[in-house]
């Protein structure tokens, strides 16, 4: 089987969690990573999860990258995706896991930095132009000839597809209603705050905290 030579673009939550997962298929190599953090913050934050426990393997920080497991992984930190190294590094497939490069133009720079094909880790805003694929309900709708740029929609969806799938090619489907318990994220607050949406600046983690410890007040104080 031919190697999937894999480039990840933003080693946050996800591009580390992407990473985790890669090493355990000896198909696919992380040939380079890119994130605006040095190697030696990218090397810990690797090693420690406070959520999936750390790393069971080695992980080395060196000027230009990290060592895992023996391994030399150059890292760069470049804001524009079209100037990444991708050809050098010999990246072929681009992990989009930063949340900032969602439209078919954005991800589409990294095309331009040398890459083939791009999955972005998050819904895209262009869902006329880069198909949302999720594993186990539409993946075979996949056309490798024209789908050069791929959404793996959002971790809601991935949650709740599947499950709608099996209902609804069971069973079928009118409509329904949903509601998702989220885990913490980095776009949280922890505090009161300017946000996009109006419900997230209120929603810190601070204020719920709060509103746990004294059951009595009202929602709307």
């Amino acid at each position: 089987m031919a190697t999937v030579k894999v480039g990840i673009n933003g080693f946050g939550r996800i591009g580390r969690l992407v990473f985790r997962a890669a090493l355990n298929y000896p198909e696919i190599e992380v040939l380079g990573i890119n994130d605006l953090v040095p190697p030696q913050t990218i090397a810990y934050l690797l090693k420690y999860d406070s959520t999936h426990g750390r790393f069971k393997g080695t992980v080395e920080a060196e000027a230009d990258g990290i060592v895992v497991n023996g391994k030399k992984i150059p890292c760069v930190s470049i804001k524009n995706p079209e100037e990444l190294p991708w050809t050098k590094l010999g990246v072929e497939y681009v992990v989009e896991s930063t949340g900032l490069f969602t439209t078919y133009d954005g991800a589409s720079k990294h095309l331009q930095a040398g890459a083939k094909r791009v999955v972005i880790s998050a819904p895209t805003k262009n869902p006329d132009l880069v198909p949302t694929l999720l594993m186990g309900v539409n993946h075979d709708t996949y056309n490798p000839g024209i789908d050069s740029i791929v959404s793996n929609a959002s971790c809601t969806t991935n949650c709740l597809a599947p499950i709608a799938k099996v209902i609804n090619d069971n069973f079928g489907l009118a409509e329904g209603l949903m509601t998702t318990i989220h885990a913490m994220t980095a776009t949280q607050p922890t505090v009161d705050g300017p946000i996009d949406t109006p419900r997230p600046i209120r929603a810190g983690i601070l204020h719920s905290t709060i509103r746990l410890a004294q059951p009595g007040r009202n929602q709307e104080e």
